[in-house]
């Protein structure tokens, strides 16, 4: 069996949206956009399971946790993207290539910007986790199958013991806003932000009304072109008939 440690105490350290399972695994699971059965996935195996819907403080809470459980060696990311954040993206860039000047190397959602991860912590999870990417698959048996064969992989405890971050936050429960001490001009762009995404879904949503709404015109066109087509059919089989019999 892979040697274990005892993870920071009161783990998790930070609050969140997600579950959690067992200390000792060493798998966590991401779902970003989607909100999956976070305790079924816990239940399969994983440490502990949420969302995670923002490019920047979503994701310092990530890595605030991961780095208090030495045992965790293994972060999949699942689910759908995030529009607009890109929360899945950004967090495969931190890991790749960490922060300069504030900003994730390489991430390409709207505002990421990381301000409670110093430059050891960020080192202490791109050395302590490898991130396996399944996104866009919401299916429980893919996901289980995947703690599985990590699970299987465990290569004991991180030869380190827990690193503690604090993560200020403005009230958000998943990380949903930059801190308080963000440039109001990043405040003003996730407002704006958050408000297309809100719109998108209307859209979506329109969209799926009117598809659905032509579907059914156009299902009921077919039902009478065919009803039309047997009466004919019963007018041609029937008509000598009936004309016999004038």
């Amino acid at each position: 069996m892979a040697d274990k440690k005892s993870p920071a105490s009161g783990w998790p350290k930070i609050q969140g949206d997600y579950h959690t399972g067992d200390t000792n695994s060493s798998v966590v699971v991401v779902t970003m956009g989607s909100h999956l059965d976070e305790q079924a996935v816990c239940d399969a195996g994983a440490a502990m399971c949420g969302s995670c819907k923002t490019e920047n403080l979503g994701l310092e809470k990530i890595v605030a946790n991961v780095i208090a459980n030495p045992n965790i060696r293994f972060l999949v990311t699942c689910g759908t993207e995030v529009k607009g954040h890109l929360s899945g993206q950004c967090l495969k860039a931190l890991h790749t290539g960490g922060v300069e000047g504030g900003k994730i190397v390489g991430a390409q959602g709207a505002i990421p910007f990381i301000e409670n991860l110093t430059a050891d912590a960020i080192g202490r999870f791109q050395d302590q986790v490898e991130v396996v990417d399944i996104m866009e698959t919401e299916d429980l048996g893919t996901i289980k199958a995947k703690i599985d064969e990590l699970s299987a992989r465990d290569p004991g405890a991180f030869d380190a013991e827990p690193m503690i971050v604090e993560v200020k936050e403005s009230g958000d429960a998943d990380g949903g806003a930059v801190v308080a001490t963000a440039n109001p001009q990043f405040l003003e762009i996730e407002a704006r932000l958050n408000e297309i995404e809100k719109k998108l879904e209307f859209a979506d949503a329109e969209i799926a009304q009117r598809a659905g709404r032509k579907i059914g015109r156009d299902i009921g066109i077919l039902y009478g072109l065919t009803a039309g087509i047997i009466v004919f059919m019963m007018l041609l089989v029937l008509l000598p008939k009936l004309m016999a019999m004038i």
